[in-house]
């Protein structure tokens, strides 16, 4: 059985013991809010933290997003982008698609074959048009998704099938060290992408070829056989105990030589995996692969990787994970990283995460008024500002927006170095520009991201490496509500040893979501004391459609605005009891005033952002037998306005007759500005 994560359904009291250790021992300071909850019976959080691991995910797990269909080949994107398949074999590796069901080495291919003269067509078919092989997801349907129609792939021309020159091994051993483990004792040297073009340029002409060209254009090269980044693994230390443990069938065609061979991120994989081609950051792909979407990441748009190394010491925390489509989060997909030797490629991979805010900008997909842009400097003098977010795969909901960024200003990333060689957990060099809050919810390409919340992260204007020794390209940094280790399995090997995963692996990231309420599993709120900010989830929302959009708040740590600040709490005038609890409804009200702020202070006049408190609510019951329970530690309300807390009681068998039940507020701009109310809640 699998190790469970210990934190997915933790209580919000060792959640807080767990943030607090980690805060101390890296520098984060964190606020934990009153009012624990005491697990009433009955009484289900409002935002509860429901990770669900990748290994675990299938088809089912699809949610399509209300209302639209980005797969649809009728929508045309305001940005068509053409492209060639050309696809190949070779004399030593026919094309997987083109064997009995399941007869190849790997155990594929999962359908009927399909005869090598349809091939180009059919995987041409494969990533543009909707169909039962494909389970309706398209490599324009995940551009249109994201872009909301502004860029797509209207035309894949197929064309081949064409014989390369040299045999699969001959360009699959050129990379990682593996060019003297060749069956003939030759060096590999070769890279595949000059002998395919030659080869469609001399059937079709270099007219046809030229036509593929940037900015609009490109060629996808598919080749017989895997992309070595979804089996090096999986048919290496996951199928071998070791190394010496390697089969004939598996190992190097020449029986004088060794079975295994040097790989990317480990010391060995079987043979037969490691002559198998790696990406290299061009678009040719294996019949397993489901990244194009990633290399058309870099291709048409020039963003680079964020991918760290997860098995090489010292370790360095992934940057993104599962979050974003330029980072693991292009293994996403049914059955996550270990299903992506699947042919045709319908499993790990083939659902890829979306883009996060800072690539979205980069792309153009979302514009600068969709956002809540705010200057760090700019929240010391204006107060704070509080508004509600969208979740990323929808259209903002009227009133909303896509997400909100705070510019590090002034001085810049006023974050303390460390040293990633002894903190594995270490952003790397402190030199991020931004930050960014968006909403995940399980719908559209984020279905298979696992888990719905609030996503906060730091960002840079420009790509470079975090420093460091392992350092990586690492743009986007994503705040983790749950630094400590996931303590998970990551396989099993053959004799049964379990192997954990490491702490630079992307799936630590899971569950990285802040949530809303008390007792969700994870945190509500996130404190960057160097910097000067406090971030806060305030609450969660969905409409009639079931699209998610929460509440939420930033605030600066050295200023609270030209605003007066007040509170006020009025007892409840009665008690309404529901099943095994009581509920008691006070009623909030924020009696400070407003007051006009510099419209300049932010990037445009956001004044109507900034016409709330935040307040921090916590409940103590006195009478023997009786406990008190908020969902929700937090509030915001505009200045002149109230809103109902809710406090829910519990009386024990035996208890009292009656309870005093006391609610208090704390102004989080003014913490001289409290409020008090008392009930008497009776059996």
């Amino acid at each position: 059985m699998k190790a469970q994560k210990p934190s997915r359904y933790i209580s919000t009291l060792f959640a807080a013991v767990l943030t607090v250790l980690f805060a101390m021992t890296f520098g984060q300071d964190i606020i934990i809010a009153g009012g624990i909850s005491t697990d009433i019976p009955g009484l289900a959080p409002i935002d509860p933290q429901k990770v669900q691991d990748q290994d675990d995910m299938t088809w089912d797990d699809y949610k399509p997003i209300p209302g639209v269909n980005w797969a649809d080949p009728s929508l045309k994107p305001e940005r068509e982008f053409h492209m060639a398949l050309v696809a190949v074999d070779f004399p030593d590796q026919p094309f997987v698609i083109t064997r009995p069901k399941h007869t190849d080495p790997f155990g594929n291919p999962q359908i009927d074959p399909v005869p090598r003269e349809k091939v180009p067509q059919f995987y041409a078919d494969f990533y543009l048009k909707p169909s039962e092989i494909n389970h309706g997801q398209t490599i324009n349907g995940y551009w249109m998704e994201q872009s909301r129609g502004k860029f797509g792939i209207t035309v894949l021309d197929a064309y081949g099938p064409y014989r390369m020159p040299k045999n699969l091994w001959e360009y699959g051993l050129s990379e990682y060290g593996q060019n003297e483990s060749t069956p003939d004792g030759s060096r590999a040297r070769a890279r595949m992408e000059s002998d395919v073009d030659a080869l469609w340029r001399a059937d079709k002409g270099d007219d046809i070829a030229s036509s593929y060209r940037r900015p609009n254009g490109a060629v996808l090269r598919i080749y017989a056989g895997y992309d070595e980044t979804g089996v090096w693994q999986e048919f290496g230390e996951m199928k071998f105990n070791s190394k010496e443990d390697i089969p004939p069938e598996w190992g190097n065609p020449n029986p004088d030589m060794p079975r295994w061979i040097p790989t990317r991120y480990v010391e060995w994989t079987s043979w037969l995996a490691g002559a198998q081609q790696w990406g290299l950051s061009s678009i040719r792909q294996g019949e397993n692969s489901g990244t194009i979407t990633h290399e058309l990441g870099h291709f048409a748009f020039s963003i680079g990787d964020l991918n760290n190394n997860p098995y090489v010491q010292p370790y360095r925390r992934v940057a993104t994970g599962t979050w974003d489509m330029m980072d693991r989060g292009s293994f996403n997909g049914p059955g996550g990283p270990h299903k992506r030797w699947v042919v045709p490629a319908t499993h790990g991979a083939a659902m890829p995460a979306p883009l996060m805010i800072r690539n979205r900008l980069v792309n153009e997909f979302i514009t600068w008024q969709q956002l809540l842009m705010l200057n760090r400097d700019g929240l010391a003098k204006s107060g704070p500002a509080v508004a509600t977010v969208t979740a990323r795969s929808a259209e903002p909901l009227e009133g909303t927006f896509a997400g909100i960024t705070v510019t590090l200003d002034g001085e810049g990333d006023l974050t303390p170095p460390d040293d990633p060689a002894t903190n594995p957990l270490s952003p790397g060099t402190p030199n991020y520009d931004f930050y960014s809050l968006e909403v995940v919810q399980r719908i559209g390409y984020d279905s298979f991201c696992p888990d719905n919340g609030v996503l906060i992260a730091k960002n840079k204007n420009r790509e470079g490496r975090n420093g460091g020794p392992n350092g990586f390209n690492c743009f986007i940094w994503v705040i983790d509500a749950h630094p400590e280790d996931i303590n998970m399995v990551d396989y099993v090997k053959p004799n049964g040893e379990k192997v954990m995963r490491t702490i630079a692996d992307y799936r630590q990231v899971n569950d990285a979501l802040f949530h809303a309420g008390l007792n969700s599993g994870s945190q509500f709120e996130w404190i960057d004391t160097p910097n000067r900010l406090h971030f806060y989830v305030i609450d969660i929302h969905k409409n009639q459609q079931g699209i998610l959009y929460y509440t939420l708040g930033v605030r600066s740590l050295d200023g609270s605005g030209p605003q007066h600040r007040g509170v006020a709490l009025t007892a409840p005038t009665g008690q309404k009891t529901q099943g095994e609890y009581t509920e008691c409804t006070f009623t909030l009200q924020n009696t400070g005033k407003a007051a006009q702020t510099d419209p300049n202070l932010h990037w445009r006049d956001f004044n109507d952002y900034l016409k709330s408190d935040i307040y921090r609510l916590s409940v103590s019951v006195e009478g023997r037998g009786w406990s008190g329970q908020l969902l929700n530690a937090l509030a915001a309300v505009e200045f002149g306005e109230s809103q109902p807390v809710s406090v829910f009681v519990n009386r024990r068998s035996g208890g009292a007759d009656s309870a005093i039940v006391t609610l208090k507020a704390v102004s989080e701009s003014d913490p001289t500005k409290t409020a008090t109310a008392t009930f008497t809640v009776k059996n």
